[in-house]
């Protein structure tokens, strides 16, 4: 070890920082924490007890020898940019403040969405999004052989857990835990084995709306829905509905809105029909009060859920959603 450190003092001594890069170099190589002189005191550990004192004390002389030097070169590289008439570094100054960021599209979106609903008088509801079989799947009528259940859909973690697929399994909860009337959305991130496209991500967001009561219709439930989209897109946005199915609603419906990139003319966010289905909807099926211990003879609901993803591409004209998971800083910039 001693020859080791008459090797790095001849080292130190004849050493020269021409700029700041070489005195980096010098800081790295010889009194970092990872550096040459660190890793000889580590090497005491393995020293006789009566060499250690004496070892210790000439590791110490080193690493004074060191750090003196370090001074020297510093002031030494500040003269040089000094003369060489480049302004010198400061290197004790703070660095400089970072400018602040905006809201991310996504959150933005989700804020507008859930303030559209609050006025409504719809609170908002939160759940996991590790999930269990009957919240995700069996409590919202889905059969054991439904193709939901398969691989090719959902992220299954084991035999009774998986990723969620949707936040309707927090509205599962939401039935079994608040009392009557309920009248909440559930904002959330959900997971489904699908492929990545400018149209589908394997990660994206959904909120879900849930009114449960006594002598609910659906003459409610489209009247609320045409509030939202009027309220978020502009009251000259057209929308239709279309029959559809859903196992936890019947009778289910699907919501279209004019495609607002092409102005509804076609495009392949559209699938060149001028259309864009932004979410599903209908009446809460009578199954699923009874799993959540609702009785269906005297209250009646509806649900609807939407992707957060979706609605953004519209609303910011923008055409491939994956975009919004990239953190193009360019992109993102726009917001």
């Amino acid at each position: 070890m001693l020859e080791q450190v008459q090797i790095l003092h001849a080292e130190i001594a004849r050493f020269q920082a021409e700029d700041q890069a070489t005195l980096e170099a010098f800081r790295q190589k010889f009194i970092s924490k990872k550096g040459a002189i660190a890793k000889l005191f580590a090497g005491l550990k393995a020293v006789e007890p009566a060499e250690k004192k004496a070892l210790g004390s000439v590791l110490n002389e080193l690493k004074n020898a060191a750090q003196e030097k370090f001074k020297v070169l510093i002031e030494q590289a500040n003269t040089v940019t000094q003369t060489s008439g480049q302004p010198a570094e400061d290197l004790t100054l703070p660095p400089p403040a970072h400018a602040l960021g905006t809201l991310h599209p996504l959150t933005s979106i989700s804020n507008d969405i859930i303030g559209i609903f609050e006025r409504m008088g719809f609170n908002v509801s939160y759940g996991p999004e590790v999930e269990d079989d009957w919240h995700n799947f069996t409590a919202l009528n889905f059969p054991d052989n439904h193709p939901a259940r398969d691989m090719q859909d959902t992220f299954f973690l084991g035999t009774d857990k998986v990723l969620r697929t949707h936040t309707s399994s927090a509205q599962v909860r939401v039935m079994e835990s608040l009392a009557l009337p309920i009248r909440t959305i559930v904002p959330g991130r959900v997971f489904r084995n699908e492929a990545i496209s400018a149209r589908a991500h394997c990660i994206f967001h959904q909120i879900e709306g849930l009114y449960i009561n006594r002598h609910v219709s659906f003459v409610e439930l489209k009247e609320s829905l045409f509030f939202f989209v009027k309220a978020l897109f502009g009251s000259r946005t057209k929308i239709r509905f279309r029959p559809s199915y859903f196992p936890f609603t019947e009778p289910s419906a699907e919501l279209d809105i004019d495609c607002r990139i092409c102005g509804g003319k076609g495009c392949k966010i559209c699938k060149y029909t001028g259309w864009v289905e932004i979410m599903g909807a209908g009446m809460v099926d009578p199954q699923v009060l009874t799993n959540c211990k609702i009785d269906p003879q005297v209250y009646t609901g509806f649900a609807f859920g939407m992707g957060i993803e979706r609605i953004a591409m519209l609303q910011y004209q923008i055409d491939d959603l994956r975009l919004f998971t990239e953190n193009d800083i360019n992109f993102l910039r726009q917001f």
